[in-house]
């Protein structure tokens, strides 16, 4: 399997901080993982992200993406090629739903037709019905139907990486629990590399494939989460694991 993801000995420290927000962070990411990133407030997870699609450049070392270095490809055609998912979602108010989602295929130059079948695919991916949704505008959808629009509207031109920055936080309980179910669902369907940002221990061990443990820009512990969970790093993951409480129980997938 093709390493998508790498980072190489990356360091990053942002002015006046008193540590780094990432420090010698070295890991490699596989094609079609589902990866969630799970630690503090200020532990460097959302930094960590963003560097993959240059939103933030590291002070040291490399980012690969399928072996090679992104910092020589161009920021703007790279972020096209990158999936991204953030907890404000962002649709365009005055955009229909379809035109919402045809934004990155019409700047990538497809043909009506292909845009057209597209859209009508990912509406399937989503659970959500074409005829009715596609011609309304955001203010007219829940927050649950705008955060799969918002997923839609990233897997619109068929990047290979997806990065989600805490997409569920703002989401009520019951809605977070049905959009977590349907992106597994999307991720064994598009086989596709998922990078999941998340400060809720429950939903990072129940999407991830593998688990990011991250504190004060240093990886903890990187492994699925039944070795986390039969074999935490340190003491720092063994009271991240106590958080889980009554609720700690391991899935199928080996997650909570």
């Amino acid at each position: 399997m093709a390493i998508a993801v790498e980072f190489v000995n990356v360091n990053k420290r942002f002015p006046s901080a008193n540590y780094n927000a990432l420090e010698h962070v070295n890991l490699s990411i596989e094609e079609g993982e589902f990866i969630t990133i799970l630690g503090t407030s200020g532990c460097g997870k959302t930094t960590l992200l963003k560097m993959i699609n240059r939103i933030f450049e590291p002070d040291s070392g490399e980012i690969r993406l399928f072996g090679s270095s992104i910092k020589d490809m161009d920021p703007v055609r790279l972020r096209r090629g990158i999936g991204y998912v953030i907890q404000q979602i962002g649709l365009f108010p005055h955009m229909t739903i379809y035109n919402n989602i045809a934004t990155v295929p019409k700047i990538l130059g497809w043909e009506k037709k292909r845009i057209d079948d597209r859209i009508e695919e990912l509406f399937d991916l989503v659970n959500l019905e074409a005829k009715e949704f596609k011609f309304r505008y955001p203010a007219q959808l829940s927050g649950g139907q705008q955060q799969r629009i918002g997923l839609a509207r990233a897997l619109a031109g068929d990047p290979a990486v997806m990065l989600f920055d805490e997409p569920f936080g703002a989401i009520d309980a019951i809605n977070r629990e049905n959009l977590q179910d349907e992106l597994l669902k999307i991720h064994e369907k598009s086989k596709k590399t998922f990078l999941f940002v998340t400060h809720d221990i429950n939903e990072a061990f129940k999407l991830g494939t593998r688990v990011l443990i991250m504190d004060r820009g240093k990886v903890k512990q990187f492994d699925s989460p039944g070795e986390i969970t039969a074999h935490p790093a340190d003491e720092f993951v063994e009271a991240l694991i106590r958080t889980a409480g009554k609720n700690y129980i391991l899935s199928d997938r080996g997650g909570i």
